[in-house]
């Protein structure tokens, strides 16, 4: 698949435009999960939560996580991707790392959805920081291309 110069930028924006906002829910979700598990269970505060994370997950995670999947599928996908270094590889593997984050976080939302939760606040803040750092060597990849 080979595309022109300006549907290959396109691409390019979509896929930042996508991961920006995938960003913002991994950033975003285990800060309520924070909250959550210090809300007691069935309290008013908990079922908001539950609402807040719901649909952070449904209508805006799962959305832009999936459209950083294909628009980066599609840029990679050309004739004339640079695969020249290793630095994508990197790069790839910590997409997959943030991947298994996004589906551990919706397993955790599934935990509190059904007042199930058994992790700390404290956890959650540590949770918090996963994507931050991923997202570092992400850019730090794509940017720098260390190798």
């Amino acid at each position: 698949m080979e595309f022109s110069a300006e549907a290959y930028l396109w691409l390019k924006a979509l896929h930042t435009i996508s991961v920006i906002s995938w960003m913002a829910g991994l950033l975003y979700l285990p800060r309520l999960f924070v909250y959550h598990a210090k809300a007691a269970a069935g309290s008013e505060l908990s079922e908001t939560l539950k609402i807040m994370e719901r649909r952070l997950l449904n209508f805006i995670m799962n959305p832009a996580m999936i459209a950083s999947v294909v628009f980066g599928g599609l840029m990679v996908a050309d004739v004339n991707f640079p695969w020249d270094g290793g630095w994508m590889h990197a790069k790839l593997a910590f997409v997959v790392l943030l991947l298994a984050a996004h589906l551990a976080m919706g397993r955790w939302r599934r935990e509190f959805a059904e007042d199930r939760n058994t992790r700390s606040h404290k956890f959650y803040r540590v949770a918090n920081e996963v994507p931050t750092v991923l997202m570092i060597g992400i850019v730090i990849f794509v940017v720098v291309r260390p190798f």
